[in-house]
């Protein structure tokens, strides 16, 4: 057997050193696939994955590099932020996450299905058991009577793309390559997850040394079949209301451009989802803003009427479809643009596997001279200048003691620069912001809205603004999000991470409250009053909880401010700020909210003795009259 050049390094310092030296590339530039980790050590990875990174931060020569290390309090925050690190740098870039066993490795578990969930790699490394089973059981091992094989980490096997366990040092040679393999296909990324046994962390192998050598991997653009696109131009061209749904892989694959030349060379509208919006610009004279549950009556209006749909980059949630009534024509046919087989097969749909920059320039050709007719352009330029009238409406003051949520975001939508960046993600927010949000760049609209993770906010402020430094990163965060992972905030002052967070406060579940008592279930469990004693579904006296001073002892600055006025003054302070500041102001829970034309399906009980909760039963009954599955009738 030939020799090979060999270092003799534990497999933790191989790991290591192995992800410093990868690279992915796309259009010919290259990035460092992983240029940082988040990690919390505990008896699992202290000595292992911890002892390397040290050892890389005081001497990164041998290694070929630095690899970052930031120090983040909760698990699950470090996950978001790795995500969000990803999703800002349209997945060319990711960070890894390392933790110790038990509590700590499942606290990522969330993070890894938000990651999954939303189509964006992230790299965790939690710790696992001793392989030589001699410790048995360790500190924070659960035992299963089943199979000594099984861990708390194969929880992550159903919220991730790719697992393994590296029992044995050589074990993790192939384990790496695949997990390269996965964070840079544009198709198949998501959390990728190599658990650790403690013990053999810290054991020594001789590795290859071309094991450490730089790697590009190269984002593949899959091509546009010339069959599929003939077929898909060749439904369009028959459309007399075709509607464009653009979705987050059309910012992925950095497509704007190309959706911009087709929606002017044709005049088809372009709605977008959540992770979509900002792909076209909302200026342009196509663009007709969110469609579905949370969207825009200009986008769902369309929508109901359309005859062609044609999906680029988006997976349809049941917020998009609004729970499959939104597309009302029962002629109604999909044609699907998108780099995943899976999504582009959705409601029987022609289907088009291609990157969404190659297909939507492919297709803008393909179509020729074909253009909408007049009739349909005066109806969208219609639908256009009706919304923005009732954007200013919602954006403008109400006559009430609080201001509404709305008009923080109009100030926000006003002040904030073309390439700063909004970041929400749960709770009646999204909602608004997708209905109202007049999104300028791709950059600049940042929402998780398919997992809609409470307290995704603040760590995720803290990693887009680790991707993008030179953009003003604000994160709006509600009162309940807030008290579901505040811990963060201490790793943005440690590492001193200028981002503006935004604290409405409104004393409840605002979104949840709505849904609730739309439901018949009379706001149960989300208002934020004092209970004892006190029935669930009424108001009381409010809490003593001061978040504004809870924030303070985090070491963030913090701006109280009471009107819309004093709101902009403080926003104005915060940019000149070198610090993380927050903006603490009231609002109010009950809106008022942007009008909207669609669903969403909720089940309602089909018994009660509530009346209220019968009565919705009844409205639900007859909204779920236009729910279908989406054949050609």
């Amino acid at each position: 057997m030939a020799k090979f050049e060999t270092v003799r390094l534990t497999t933790a310092q191989a790991t290591i050193r192995f992800l410093i030296n990868q690279y992915s590339e796309r259009d010919g530039k290259e990035y460092r696939l992983i240029p940082g980790t988040f990690g919390i050590f505990g008896h699992g990875n202290v000595c292992g994955i911890g002892q390397a990174l040290l050892q890389n931060e005081l001497d990164s020569t041998p290694d070929g590099g630095v690899m970052e290390y930031y120090m983040p309090r909760n698990e699950q925050g470090a996950v978001h932020a790795a995500a969000a690190f990803a999703k800002a740098k349209n997945r060319l870039q990711t960070l890894a996450v390392t933790t110790s066993i038990g509590p700590g490795a499942l606290n990522m578990v969330t993070g890894a299905a938000l990651a999954t969930t939303n189509r964006v790699p992230v790299l965790l490394l939690p710790s696992d058991q001793f392989a030589t089973r001699y410790p048995d059981p360790v500190l924070q091992q659960l035992e299963d009577p089943r199979s000594l094989d099984v861990t708390v980490n194969d929880a992550f096997r159903c919220v991730s793309r790719f697992f393994d366990r590296i029992n044995r040092p050589e074990q993790l040679m192939p384990s790496l390559m695949n997990a390269m393999r996965v964070l840079t296909d544009p198709a198949e990324t998501g959390a990728v997850v190599l658990a650790m046994p403690q013990d053999v962390q810290a054991e020594a192998f001789d590795w290859p040394v071309g094991m450490f050598e730089k790697r590009v991997w190269h984002v593949r653009r899959p091509a546009v079949s010339e069959t599929e696109m003939a077929r898909a131009a060749a439904i369009i061209k028959s459309a007399k209301r075709p509607l464009i749904v653009s979705g987050g892989g059309t910012i992925y694959a950095e497509a704007s451009q190309e959706l911009r030349d087709l929606a002017s060379a044709t005049g088809i509208p372009v709605s977008d989802t959540q992770a979509g919006k900002g792909a076209i610009n909302f200026d342009h004279e196509c663009a007709v803003g969110g469609v579905g549950s949370t969207g825009a009556n200009s986008a769902n209006h369309l929508a109901d009427k359309a005859d062609v749909v044609i999906g680029v980059g988006t997976r349809y949630s049941d917020f998009t479809t609004a729970s499959h009534t939104q597309f009302k024509n029962p002629d109604v046919r999909f044609v699907n643009i998108n780099v995943k087989a899976f999504d582009a097969a959705k409601h029987a749909g022609e289907m088009v596997v291609a990157d969404a920059k190659l297909a939507l320039a492919a297709l803008k050709e393909a179509l020729g001279d074909y253009r909408v007719d007049e009739a349909y352009t005066k109806e969208i330029a219609s639908e256009r200048e009706d919304w923005f009238q009732k954007t200013a409406e919602c954006y403008g003051a109400h006559d009430q003691e609080l201001p509404a949520q709305t008009e923080v975001f109009g100030a926000l939508n006003d002040m904030m620069g073309d390439n700063d960046v909004v970041i929400n993600a749960a709770g009646s927010m999204p909602g608004d912001l997708q209905c109202l949000w007049q999104a300028k760049t791709p950059v600049q609209y940042h929402v998780e809205y398919a997992f809609s993770c409470m307290g995704y906010e603040i760590p995720a402020a803290m990693g887009v603004k680790m991707a993008l430094p030179d953009s003003e990163v604000v994160a709006i965060v509600g009162d309940g999000t807030y008290q579901m992972l505040p811990m963060e905030l201490a790793t943005v002052v440690q590492e001193n991470i200028k981002v503006i967070y935004v604290l409405l406060q409104n004393y409840g579940f605002s979104s949840i409250g709505a849904l609730s008592e739309s439901r018949g279930s009379q706001r149960f469990g989300t208002r934020y009053r004092m209970g004892a004693g006190n029935p669930h579904n009424e108001d009381g006296e409010l809490l003593p909880v001061d978040i504004a001073k809870n924030a303070e002892s985090w070491g963030i600055k913090v701006l109280k401010v009471h009107t819309i006025e004093e709101f902009r003054d403080a926003y104005r302070q915060a940019e000149k700020s070198e610090q993380a500041v927050m903006i603490h102001i009231e609002t109010n829970l009950f809106g008022p909210n942007p009008p909207n034309c669609s669903y969403w399906d909720v089940a309602v009980p089909e018994v009660s003795r509530i009346e209220s909760t019968q009565q919705a039963r009844k409205e639900y009954e007859d909204a779920l009259v236009d729910q279908r599955h989406y054949w050609k009738q």
